[in-house]
């Protein structure tokens, strides 16, 4: 049978025939930051970081291939082993019906065949432990008494996933166990590899809880499995074995199990075994002995319940009321992956495993988008940390450490440059100002990241740096400049580092990190087109602050020399500058700051942003008889990568034009109808990033390497594709949007397909398989589409505006479409009534109603701003026909 779906408005789900799919995966984790992955089979690992696993480290292959798995044995009847992974030999040949139920964050499989049944829930619990609970029934379903045999074991990896092929035996040396009363923990020496040998703190065990007498204790793995047997069949659980291991003995020097034999249970008919083990990781023995001595069933039960309760609050500051009550489920989960993405990094998911934990850059601003929405109030301090990673000469580490506000060059130390970096900051800052009006932020003053690497990692320079990595004047002082001069410097130096064809250099890559082998010559004109809007943006921004009283900004000396520099006329011009300008502060800034007029500053700007977007609008379009779009990228031959006459198209260089404001709307029906005839394919979940190529374009990246349609080559890849649909709503293309949009949740959806459980991936391979699951920006991407332009609640530096772009078919029966969402720090109920059934396009805010108080407005574009704020917590918006 083939498996099915069902899911809940709440966001419960439950999958029959869950066993036919392969590679699934769900995440267990807290906030106290124990990462952990569990598949149907009981697959995954458990870790708090890099050095740190329980369980032997899990990647997608594994999860489907390895049988390292979380284990419960059961011998039945002496006669055959059955086992709730379903692996053993006798269960390959008689198939158990299985499912699974989930919930935020519970994991219950349930394997059941004609004699018993078995469940296993397993959770993390929302609290300050590193901690996986499991709670087993095992029932029998038939009028014989049944005679089980429990046995458990949970191999304990304990150590850094380095050493799964690095020195895997001689780390197993270091293993030190000790048997207690209800279970068995590992204690390791050391903390080993090649790089150093240090003194380890971590044990790791698992423990059942008391009511049960363990008959055997088997904590060998070799010795558990026997002689010329396997992990499938064990000779502990097929046979009747004993030891002479004792509690609180000590075994050294082998790989170690949480083998554990328990008596044998008669169960007559419907009468259920239960058993409850906690595998935990902790520094300190006390701690762990005291969360096992209260191990049961009621501890299990109210930590289930605290638990559903904890993840229900995290995700209550946000909703959707659709007429697709279906979808409205399926944006929980789609919520809910930003909070997972800040606990796990972009790494620690059977599919992220090319990562030895932390986020980058990137990530660390996208992230922030959902959190806005959801949790504005904790959003300050962490802006005001990040930009302590932006360099003076508008590059930034690219590696967020562990501690707030900590940065690193990179892995292993080779800085790159994503040129595309310094735009994503002011997108993220504005969210927040316009949502809370806390313009005072961007004068707020914060240091610079200041390592070797200087003129955007192409220079060296070790005699200044220093061991806090903070820019300093002259006068060796430490320097600070507002958080309006970090984000000038990211967004206007780019423009100074111009190819031949007037678009900034791709560097290292843009967002496709895959396009990273046009270091020379290549060109990103969609993110030329980002910075140019961005410089716009900056413009309004000072306006603004101009309206608010502030008539001058302090900003450096040096910065403040190249925004005036007569560059236009030639790009030699703007490179002599650059230079100038990153040879200035090559060894440190002056320190001098120049306050200027935010008129002056907004106009300089706005001319350079705009003159930018005009080259793009005449140069970069690519007019066909048929079909035109827009030239993304030049390679490393400075030759364009999108070429109508090849049928060559990128959707990156779609997404940016029109999200800028370089496409006109002309422009944009031309690429809308480009993009359904050569990047449309339903059967992988709608718009895919590039058409196939045919060949492997060293001169562009690794990208071209890849399998046409895999990850950045071709793949329907969420992010971008979301950022399409976010961009033609933005510009008013509701319904391109929206079937943008509603081709990802239709497959997705469709596990049948997908293969995957709620929520999106970062991408959809050929085949139509959702791959690298739960960890993608493009979770915050879709939420922040679905509340700014679907139901368009926005800000403008505090006030509300409220831009509907809701389509006719996403009202329900009487007409209504609902969002549960924060507004000025309070939760509201915001209800859009359209009782003429009318479609986008159609429609026009008539009336506001705050409860039943009738709020003053001014119209905008697509909707309105409001004149008050808000005073209850329900806000009707009645929609009528224009």
């Amino acid at each position: 049978m083939k498996p099915k779906l069902y899911l809940k408005e709440n966001g419960q789900f439950k999958v029959d025939n869950v066993d036919k799919i392969s590679y699934l995966y769900f995440p267990l984790t807290n906030y106290y930051s124990l990462k952990s992955s569990i598949s149907p089979n009981l697959n995954g690992d458990a870790k708090i970081d890099q050095n740190s696993f329980a369980l032997v480290p899990t990647s997608s292959e594994d999860i489907q291939n390895s049988f390292y798995n979380r284990n419960i044995y059961f011998r039945i009847n002496d006669e055959y082993t059955w086992s709730i992974t379903g692996n053993t030999p006798y269960q390959m040949l008689n198939k158990d019906e299985v499912s699974l139920e989930a919930d935020f964050l519970v994991h219950k499989i349930i394997r059941s065949n004609d004699h018993f049944s078995c469940e296993i829930e397993s959770l993390v619990p929302f609290n300050d432990s590193y901690q996986e609970l499991h709670k087993v029934v095992f029932k029998n379903k038939t009028d014989q008494p049944l005679i089980i045999k429990p046995v458990i074991s949970f191999p304990l990896y304990s150590r850094s996933a380095d050493n799964l092929r690095d020195h895997r035996h001689v780390t197993s040396l270091l293993n030190r166990a000790r048997i207690y009363k209800n279970g068995i923990l590992n204690s390791p020496t050391f903390s080993f590899d090649e790089r150093g040998h240090n003194l380890n703190k971590r044990n790791y065990g698992l423990f059942i809880s008391e009511d049960y007498q363990i008959k055997n204790y088997w904590p060998i793995l070799e010795e558990f499995i026997g002689e010329g047997n396997n992990i499938l069949d064990p000779i502990v659980v097929k046979e009747d074995l004993n030891n002479e291991y004792k509690i609180n003995e000590s075994i050294e020097g082998f790989e170690i199990t949480s083998g554990m034999e328990l008596e044998k249970v008669k169960l007559i008919k419907n009468q259920a075994f239960t058993i409850v083990l906690s595998m935990i990781i902790d520094d300190d023995i006390e701690k762990i002995k005291n969360y096992t001595k209260s191990l049961s069933i009621k501890t299990f039960n109210t930590l289930k319940q605290d638990t559903l309760r904890a993840w229900e609050k995290e995700l209550e500051p946000l909703s959707f009321k659709f007429k697709d009550s279906t979808l409205n489920g399926w944006l929980k989960w789609v919520t809910l992956q930003p909070i997972l993405r800040r606990i796990y990094g972009c790494s620690f998911m059977p599919h992220h495993d090319y990562g030895r934990g932390g986020r980058g850059w990137r990530d660390l601003w996208q992230d922030l988008l959902a959190l806005i929405l959801m949790n504005p109030e904790s959003v300050r301090k962490q802006l005001l940390n990040n930009y302590k990673g932006v360099r003076i000469d508008g590059s930034n580490a690219t590696i967020i450490g562990e501690k707030p506000g900590e940065f690193l060059a990179d892995r292993n130390n080779i800085a790159r440059v994503w040129m595309d970096h310094g735009s994503w900051p002011l997108l993220t800052t504005m969210l927040y100002i316009d949502k809370s009006g806390d313009y005072e932020i961007l004068l707020e003053e914060q240091n610079y990241f200041y390592d070797k690497f200087t003129h955007y990692t192409k220079k060296k320079n070790n005699e200044h740096v220093k061991k806090d990595n903070l820019l300093r004047d002259k006068n060796n002082q430490i320097y600070k400049g507002t958080i309006l001069e970090h984000i000038l410097v990211q967004n206007l130096l780019p423009i100074y580092n111009l190819g031949i064809h007037s678009n900034i250099r791709i560097e290292d890559a843009d967002w496709n990190d895959a396009f990273d082998m046009a270091h020379n010559s290549g060109e990103s004109v969609a993110f030329t087109s980002l910075y140019a809007s961005n410089l716009i943006e900056i413009a309004k921004i000072l306006r603004k602050l101009y309206e608010n009283g502030i008539e001058n900004i302090s900003i450096l000396k040096e910065i403040y020399e190249i925004l005036i520099a007569n560059d236009y006329k030639t790009i030699s011009n703007k490179h002599i500058n650059r230079d100038l300008f990153l040879n200035s502060v090559e060894a440190g800034c002056s320190g001098l700051k120049v306050s200027k007029n935010v008129q002056e500053i907004a106009n300089l700007l706005e001319d350079k942003g705009k003159t930018l977007l005009m080259h793009i609008r005449h140069n970069e379009w690519l007019e066909g008889k048929e079909y035109s779009w827009f030239n993304g990228y030049y390679d490393d031959n400075s030759q364009p990568l999108d070429d109508v006459s090849k049928e060559n198209m990128t959707l990156t260089g779609q997404v940016f034009a029109i999200f800028s404001g370089a496409a006109t709307d002309d422009q944009i029906e031309k690429i809308i109808r480009s993009a359904d005839k050569y990047l449309y394919n339903k059967d992988v979940g709608g718009y895919i990033l590039n058409t196939n190529f045919k060949e492997l374009k060293l001169n562009m990246g690794r990208a071209f390497g890849f399998a046409y349609g895999h990850k950045e080559n071709g793949a329907m890849f969420s992010h971008m594709a979301v950022m399409y649909a976010n961009s033609l709503y933005k510009r008013g293309f509701a319904h391109a949007g929206y079937k943008v949009l509603n081709s990802i949740y239709e497959h997705c959806i469709n596990i049948d397909k997908s293969k995957i459980y709620p929520g999106i991936p970062e991408y959809i391979n050929p085949k139509g398989r959702g791959m690298y699951h739960y960890l993608t920006g493009s979770a915050s991407w879709y939420i922040l589409t679905e509340v700014t332009e679907v139901f368009g609640i926005k800000g403008d530096f505090g006030s509300v505006v409220i831009e509907p772009k809701l389509l006719k078919r996403q009202f329900d029966d009487s007409g209504l479409a609902k969002i549960i969402t924060l507004i000025n720090g309070k939760l509201t109920n915001i209800s859009f009534i359209n009782k003429n059934n009318l479609d986008f396009g159609e429609y026009k805010i008539a009336r506001v109603y705050d409860d039943e108080l009738e709020v003053d407005y001014i119209e905008t574009k697509f909707g309105v701003k409001l004149l008050s704020d808000i005073k209850s917590d329900n806000l009707n918006i009645i929609l009528e026909k224009k």
